[in-house]
């Protein structure tokens, strides 16, 4: 699945940048603790989290992350949308929670 379908099938907002709409979406890793998610998180997951700042994108361009997902109706700080703009990765948001955004998007990759 692309990050565009997923942002179509979850309804979710999209903060920066377009230019990611078409990465590829390999899995997804629940975490807001940053070095969980650089020991554990794999290339093309999509990272579920309610960290918002430059330090998350840092991680995702390091661990080569499809897109992050801000939940809770959590909005990035301005430093991180720079950021991801400037390394071409997407930054969305949804109003659920942690765990449904995860449910929602391990049976959407299962099907």
């Amino acid at each position: 699945m692309k990050v565009i379908e997923l942002i179509e099938k979850l309804n979710l907002t999209v903060f920066g940048t377009a230019k990611g709409e078409n990465i590829e979406i390999s899995g997804g890793y629940t975490s807001d603790l940053l070095s969980d998610v650089m020991g554990k998180a794999e290339s093309g997951n999509a990272w579920i989290t309610l960290q918002s700042h430059k330090n998350a994108i840092a991680v995702a361009s390091l661990r080569e992350l499809s897109c992050i997902i801000l939940i809770n109706n959590n909005e990035p700080e301005e430093d991180m949308l720079e950021q991801a703009n400037e390394e071409g990765i997407p930054v969305l948001g949804t109003s659920l929670s942690a765990f449904e955004t995860s449910g929602l998007i391990y049976n959407l990759l299962k099907k």
